[in-house]
């Protein structure tokens, strides 16, 4: 209500009149105590958003301690682990230095054992050298002292099988040296072989075998007859001369007496003889002893045995084509991979004799 205004009169005859201030002075006072809830209002939401800023801040005040306070925390377990951490590194750095001084000793250990390991592989390598040098030594005599069996066995007896069996052997025990000097020789020894092979006859297992059956069939055939068959009869003084004598003395052979069959059975052993030396001078590459000992295996079927007997002429024939085919006599020569391996031999030790000689001069 405004002060200046003057107070209503009680003695106011007309009621209307008295009205119209009292509405003119209630609507100033709804607007006040609007304005005044209204600022009321104001005022505690203002109140109100102070206290919620307040809240607010407190809030995040309390959350930054918190923060502050773990962070605090972390820093302290950090600063503790960096401690740990120094510690281990300190640690770690004496075990680094230990194992640095361990390496060193170890790598001084490893140099001095691959210098013993070097003068141990030195050592190993020489002992080698002697012994693959004495092997290869054993192994050239054996060589030597084949082929030169080879030869004279081959010089001796014509043994071509024999002796080409022995350079076979003397091939494959060059084959185990190792010396690479004497490879080449293995060609020369082969060479010799193959002429040994070569120099056999062709047919001289057939040669063989046909005495063979000839020795075995003397036994089944026939012999001449012990009596010859008589003859005419002459009208001669001698023919009568021997009628008379045959009246008084008769001369026969008797088949069963024991002297006939000592006969028959010497016969056969000497043909079989012949035909034996035949083989033998057939195997020890000999002409003339081959033919001879036919031609006396053929003389003795002429003279001992049944010329009329198919088997007698069939023994003969077959040794008409033995005569015929004479043997191979062409000697091979050897001697050359024997002379080449002595040659190789004696170059060979000349060459590793003067090393020494020539490195205790440098060293003089």
């Amino acid at each position: 209500m405004n002060e200046h205004e003057p107070a209503p009169s009680t003695t106011s005859v007309t009621m209307p009149r008295a009205r119209k201030p009292a509405s003119r002075d209630a609507a100033p006072r709804g607007g006040s105590v609007a304005l005044a809830l209204l600022l009321a209002l104001l005022a505690l939401l203002a109140a109100g958003y102070v206290g919620w800023r307040q809240w607010q801040q407190r809030a995040g005040v309390d959350a930054a301690v918190l923060n502050t306070m773990d962070l605090r925390d972390r820093v302290s377990a950090l600063e503790h682990r960096l401690d740990a951490m120094k510690g281990g590194s300190t640690d770690l750095a004496q075990r680094l230095d230990a194992a640095d001084r361990l390496d060193r000793t170890l790598q001084a250990s490893q140099q001095s054992q691959g210098d013993r390991l070097r003068l141990l592989e030195e050592a190993v390598g020489k002992l080698s050298e002697n012994t693959l040098s004495a092997r290869d030594a054993t192994l050239l005599d054996e060589t030597e002292s084949l082929l030169r069996m080879a030869k004279e066995r081959y010089e001796l007896f014509h043994d071509a099988q024999g002796a080409a069996a022995a350079y076979a052997l003397a091939a494959q025990t060059l084959a185990a040296v190792s010396d690479g000097t004497f490879a080449g020789l293995r060609q020369g020894v082969e060479a010799e072989r193959h002429a040994l092979l070569a120099s056999q006859p062709a047919g001289q297992a057939e040669a063989l075998g046909k005495l063979t059956t000839l020795r075995g069939a003397l036994s089944a055939l026939p012999l001449k007859p012990l009596d010859a068959p008589a003859g005419a009869s002459s009208s001669g003084a001698w023919s009568r001369i021997g009628r008379a004598l045959a009246g008084v003395i008769s001369v026969q052979r008797d088949n069963g007496a024991p002297l006939a069959v000592a006969d028959a059975r010497f016969a056969r052993e000497l043909v079989a003889l012949d035909l034996a030396q035949a083989q033998a001078a057939l195997l020890a590459h000999d002409p003339t002893a081959w033919v001879a000992a036919l031609q006396r295996a053929d003389a003795g079927l002429a003279s001992q045995f049944d010329g009329n007997a198919e088997a007698v002429r069939q023994a003969r024939a077959t040794l008409k084509q033995l005569t015929d085919a004479l043997p191979n006599d062409t000697p091979v020569q050897l001697g050359a991979a024997l002379a080449e391996l002595r040659n190789l031999r004696a170059v060979h030790a000349l060459s590793n004799s003067p090393a020494p000689a020539r490195s205790a001069g440098n060293a003089r």
